[in-house]
């Protein structure tokens, strides 16, 4: 419950940053904005062409009299745009992302600049950060697509798809949110994917107490925008932290495996199997 409660300190300490640095909130709105139109043209597209696309995909049934050709192209209409809204959600952070690498790397860099310490640097280039991310959003895209799909087939269980499953949903793109997040300052650290998928499944309760409530307002396209700066500053603070605690435990595991040596260098000899 503490690390419930500590990933959402984080997430409201981002927004806190940016707000006490409104050149870095202005700066770190453009990514988010270009992002909303394109998603915006792309969705005003799919509502005016979703029925041509499902008269176009299903002409077997031109034949089927009414009120059947209606009721199952009708279906097959909302499906899609339910189809199109979901893939929204779940990609519109990646894109942004990706769209907004430059602003979000140097956003982050200021953050750890100004918590004191090092800035590290992923010394890459900005094309080799670029292919990175979309790789990476790529791999994690399929991810959220095959827990889609599974959560989508459990959604029709009677009383549990409608209660139950929703709210593994919302944990699900909560987890996977704040692992977008956290990639921008990870990936500085030369941190790869792997890793930051273990080290927030260490930390499930933190990652979910801020990417929760970020799914939950992120709903509305717009809200995302203005707070896209605030959830990156967030995650900074945060992967910061995440980072500085997984070496504190490793120092702490060598510390206690060198202790466990005696002098000499040699270990306990191996156990028998005789």
């Amino acid at each position: 419950m503490r690390d419930l409660a500590g990933g959402f300190r984080y997430l409201l300490a981002g927004q806190r940053w940016v707000f006490r640095n409104g050149r870095w909130l202005g700066f770190g709105l453009l990514p988010g904005l270009v992002s909303l139109l394109l998603y915006a043209a792309a969705l005003t597209g799919l509502f005016y062409g979703a029925d041509d696309f499902t008269a176009w995909a299903t002409p077997f049934a031109s034949d089927w009299s009414s009120p059947w050709l209606g009721l199952f192209r009708g279906f097959l209409t909302a499906l899609v745009v339910s189809l199109g809204l979901f893939l929204t959600v779940i990609t519109f952070t990646a894109v942004t992302l990706l769209v907004g690498q430059p602003f979000y790397e140097s956003l982050s860099e200021q953050v750890d600049r100004s918590e004191g310490g090092e800035v590290p640097e992923s010394g890459r280039s900005l094309w080799e950060d670029l292919w990175i991310s979309a790789r990476d959003s790529l791999r994690l895209l399929v991810r959220v697509l095959l827990y889609g799909i599974l959560l989508f087939a459990l959604g029709f269980i009677p009383v549990v798809g409608q209660t139950v499953i929703p709210a593994i949903g919302f944990c699900v793109s909560g987890f996977f949110l704040t692992q977008e997040l956290t990639s921008v300052a990870l990936q500085r650290r030369r941190v790869d994917l792997d890793e930051q998928l273990v080290l927030l499944r260490g930390r499930r309760a933190l990652a979910l107490g801020f990417g929760v409530p970020l799914v939950l307002v992120f709903l509305v396209p717009l809200v995302a925008v203005f707070l896209m700066p605030g959830a990156v500053a967030g995650a900074t603070l945060m992967a910061r932290d995440l980072v500085g605690a997984d070496a504190q435990d490793t120092e702490d595991g060598e510390e206690q495996s060198e202790e466990s040596v005696p002098a000499g260098g040699f270990g306990p000899p191996p156990p028998s199997f005789s």
